[in-house]
């Protein structure tokens, strides 16, 4: 799990160690002394150029020392650990109306320690400057395990206390090599190569500064103080379009000249990627152009600002401006931007696009010509790119689709960074303007600084780490850069998939390493209103991150370790609930629910397997069969003894309850239903619907009828196979899904929709069963499925219940956020006058996942973070659930009553008729 970062690179470390204080790291350093093993310091883990792996001991500071220590709002300044996610400072400061000014892209999840680790800098760096302007404090360990603190006094000169021996050593170092030192260096902002050694010339000498984007190969950073800003009241964005994005690169120093705090440049090639990824409704209205840039204005008078902003987009710079600003679109376009790295992971060619030149810069009025020169150096190696970055300051980002799965691929990447280096070395750039050098870059700083230059870094690294203990391979005497790549070459199982994988061309290795490591499954997503990764936020391992699980099964298609039956690759996908959160949250579509079901089935396929396969994978056809007999089996699992060994040999949790199975399924009630002439819909009624809950069936027909529809019911029985899926008994669920799809095909062949009641039986339509059919049924089916609020969402001649003065606490089903998109359900109730509260994340239960056997406490952990909260909050609200299983979670945790959406527009309709 720890084996790779957000790079392209893969180095399994010996050990990886979660201290909870300094002394632990201390005690740490010791044993690697002694014994000459490497030190790693690692925070999030979203490093791009591989500088938070390493081949000995990893430290992991995420997991413990991850603590705001203290706030001083007088001073502006706080006090944080080392594993501090970026995102926690700025909730612990905004109280005081302060943040801390560096917001990378990944500000949800990476650590302040990787952020000085790297000198980070985000696309606020013009208004708040880089990682190194911001602290004023430093603690840290050398190799030696000497204690040093750097800062600064109260007059505000450089003072650094302990390992003075280390200091007089540096100063003389740094003094046979005054003139390199103040040549080479500084030039521009973003110049961030090497080791910053302007800071340590004698008439500016400052430890702190210099250390900042060491990325620990100086010393381990234990605690550290930060400057804290005072935010704007107000922000404006103004997006200008180009034709392209030499165009933009070209206008952005004139942008910049107007005092903005942010101004970023996208390609449309990345807009396109989006699109792609998650439809048209994905990307807010854009001015034309085959280029934007963002620019970002903030004041203390909002009439100030927009003026300023009218007056930026009336310059004329580029093809049409657009002012923003509304707060909602304006965070809709900057999470394009903070995608991007994720979304960036495709290509425009459709194929898998790595880093390893990510990040390099120029000064600002070399930009449109280094754009222009590096697109021609791009093509002429036949590959295709998607720039965005901060053009403010001269940087771009990009991740390029080399051709590392060819025999060749490995001197193809070489040689393409190696022309990458010369040429922005011709325009007096820089290999990393953020992101560090790693073993992405360090091979290449000969490109850019002379030999003097580099003399002088491995001195310095010497007078800290003479015997190259921390990080080695980054910067001084670094690895090739073509050593390590975890991608390069091809990974053939074996064995036929059971999944298609259309979109990465039938193979796993491709599916698995479209996980590019940005870790955004290790946020809270829940701002955004997103769901993953559950596991991971109730857990904090990184083993229960979607990341987490991609490096093992990275790990399991390269077949030196694992196989599919290892007990590494189980352990790591044991508490993923299938909720299918990060095919939609995850920038870069990664789908753990379908790898784990694939996993599953090889594991399993012609072998005994867990019972709760037997029981729960099989629940229509159990259900089916106690639905001939409601009233006895509800009775018999009334008796204690009886239900404690019926959940046992089910493999069931004891604390769970066991649902009451509906004396009259729906099936029954619809044969004695009348039945109203109008438009013919399908209701694919599944089997938790019609044999637990056929009430929401009931109240889908009637909804339905009184928006003009004709509501009809397959003459079969029919399944979508959901829990053979999710239990990975992938032979069995192709036969029930493909005789169902060939039925509805009919169906959708005569022009007649389908609605689904269970989100999760209808995201099988919608998804997965054209993964595993692989036909043109599924297909056809796929578009021909619906949900009752898209239905709704076309008749316009229908208008919704009145829902005035109703609260509704909605639980959006984690499928149907993820596969079909909640937001018509949310359009319908805010039309229909509801006090809408919806909450992200999932439910826990997740269909079999929190009833079995060792999952109780992870699902009701998954529970607390939102769902519960808001339950405890107000005891009056509706609880809106479509989902039987958040349903069945919100009885069993709380015994409360909730309702599906057709149940509550049906109530309202009745108590309402419309005139």
């Amino acid at each position: 799990m720890y084996s790779s970062d957000a790079s392209l690179y893969r180095i399994p470390p010996r050990a990886v160690v979660r201290p909870h204080d300094t002394g632990d790291v201390e005690a740490a350093l010791e044993v690697c002394r002694e014994l000459g093993v490497p030190v790693t310091p690692r925070g999030a883990g979203t490093s791009v150029a591989g500088n938070a792996i390493g081949p000995g001991v990893v430290l992991d500071f995420s997991r413990h020392m991850n603590r705001v220590l203290s706030i001083d709002p007088e001073a502006r300044l706080a006090v944080v650990q080392p594993g501090t996610v970026q995102a926690e400072l700025q909730k612990a400061a905004v109280g005081h109306g302060l943040r801390f000014g560096p917001d990378p892209s990944t500000h949800s999840r990476c650590t302040i320690g990787g952020m000085i680790g790297n000198n980070a800098c985000g696309a606020r760096s013009l208004g708040y400057g880089r990682t190194s302007d911001n602290v004023a404090e430093l603690e840290l360990l050398t190799a030696a395990g000497e204690r040093m603190r750097t800062g600064y006094d109260q007059q505000g000169r450089a003072v650094v206390d302990g390992a003075s021996a280390t200091v007089a050593s540096l100063r003389e170092v740094v003094g046979g090599h005054l003139e390199v030192g103040r040549i080479e260096f500084d030039r521009f902002g973003r110049q961030l190569s090497g080791y910053a050694v302007q800071h340590l010339l004698p008439e500016r000498f400052d430890l702190t500064r210099a250390l900042v984007g060491s990325e620990g190969t100086l010393g381990v950073l234990t605690e550290a103080t930060v400057r804290l800003v005072r935010d704007a009241a107000h922000r404006v964005v103004v997006v200008i379009g180009f034709d392209d994005i030499v165009r933009a690169g070209e206008a952005a120093p004139a942008v910049v000249g107007l005092g903005p705090t942010a101004c970023e440049g996208m390609d449309s090639r990345l807009v396109d990627v989006l699109r792609r990824r998650r439809g048209e409704s994905s990307v807010p209205d854009l001015p034309r152009g085959g280029a934007w840039l963002f620019v970002e204005l903030a004041g203390e008078d909002r009439d100030e600002v927009v003026a300023r902003a009218r007056a930026l987009a009336q310059e004329g710079l580029g093809l049409e401006s657009r002012v923003v600003t509304d707060a909602a679109t304006a965070t809709r376009l900057w999470r394009i931007r903070e995608d991007g790295a994720g979304l960036a992971g495709r290509a425009p060619s459709g194929r898998p696009a790595w880093a390893g030149w990510e990040d390099a810069a120029v000064p600002p009025e070399s930009l449109g010509s280094y754009l222009a020169r590096f697109d021609e150096l791009v093509t002429e190696y036949g590959m295709t790119s998607a720039p965005f970055g901060h053009f403010g300051e001269g940087c771009m980002h990009v991740r390029l689709d080399y051709p590392l799965e060819r025999p060749d691929g490995l001197q193809v990447f070489r040689s393409f960074l190696q022309s990458a280096a010369v040429l922005v070395a011709e325009y007096g750039g820089t290999l990393s303007g953020e992101h560090g050098d790693g073993r992405a870059r360090s091979e290449f700083l000969p490109a850019m600084y002379s030999s003097e230059a580099l003399k002088l870094f491995s001195k310095v690294k010497g007078v800290f780490d003479p015997g190259n203990l921390l990080n080695p391979g980054v910067l001084v005497d670094p690895d090739p850069i073509d050593r390590h790549v975890r991608v390069a070459g091809s990974f053939p199982l074996g064995r036929r998939l059971a999944f298609a994988y259309e979109n990465d061309g039938g193979s796993l290795a491709n599916a698995v390493h479209r996980c590019t490591g940005v870790g955004k499954c290790r946020a809270d997503n829940s701002a955004s209103g997103g769901v993953m990764c559950p596991s991971y936020l109730a857990t904090r391992e990184e083993k229960d991150s979607t990341r987490g699980r991609a490096r093992v099964l990275q790990e399991l298609i390269r077949g030196d370790r694992t196989n599919w039956r290892s007990s590494e690759v189980h352990e790591a996908l044991d508490l993923c609930l299938s909720c299918k959160g990060c095919t939609s949250d995850c920038p870069t579509g990664i789908d753990m629910p379908t790898y784990k079901s694939e996993v599953l089935h090889q594991s399993y396929r012609r072998r005994l397997r867990p019972r709760s396969h037997y029981t729960l994978g099989w629940l229509p056809r159990w259900t089916r069969l106690a639905g001939r007999f409601p009233r006895l089996v509800n009775h018999a699992m009334r008796l204690p003894g009886l239900k404690r060994i019926s959940l046992f040999l089910a493999g069931v949790d004891r604390r769970r309850a066991i649902p009451a199975f509906a004396e009259k399924p729906f099936e029954r009630r619809w044969k004695r239903r009348p039945h109203r002439d109008g438009k013919p819909v399908l209701l694919f009624v599944d089997s938790f619907t019609n044999g637990f809950s056929p009430e929401a069936a009931e109240a889908m027909v009637t909804v339905l009828e009184d928006a003009g529809f004709s509501p009809r019911l397959h003459d079969e029985r029919l399944c979508c196979g959901l829990t053979w899926i999710t239990t990975g008994q992938l032979d069995a669920a192709k036969r029930i899904l493909g005789r169902t799809v060939d039925r509805l095909a009919e169906v959708v062949a005569d022009g007649i929709p389908i609605v689904g009641v269970e989100p999760s039986c209808t995201s099988v339509l919608r998804s997965d069963a054209v993964e595993l059919l692989d036909n043109d049924a599924s297909r056809a089916v796929a578009q021909g499925t619906f949900t009752l609020a898209e239905l709704l969402s076309r008749q316009q001649d229908w208008t919704p219940p009145d829902l005035s003065g109703t609260t509704v606490i909605a639980q959006p089903h984690c499928h149907h956020s993820a596969v079909m998109s909640w937001q018509p359900d949310e359009e319908l109730l805010t039309r229909a006058g509801a006090e809408l509260r919806k909450l992200a994340g999932c439910c826990g239960l997740a269909g079999n996942f929190g009833v079995e056997i060792g999952h109780y406490e992870v699902s009701t952990a998954v529970a607390e973070q939102n769902l519960l909260p808001a339950l405890d909050a107000d005891a009056f609200a509706v609880v809106l659930a479509d989902g039987f299983s958040c349903r069945t979670q919100v009885d069993d945790l709380r015994g409360r009553n909730s309702v599906h959406l057709a149940e509550l527009l049906a109530r309202h309709r009745e108590r309402h008729p419309q005139k």
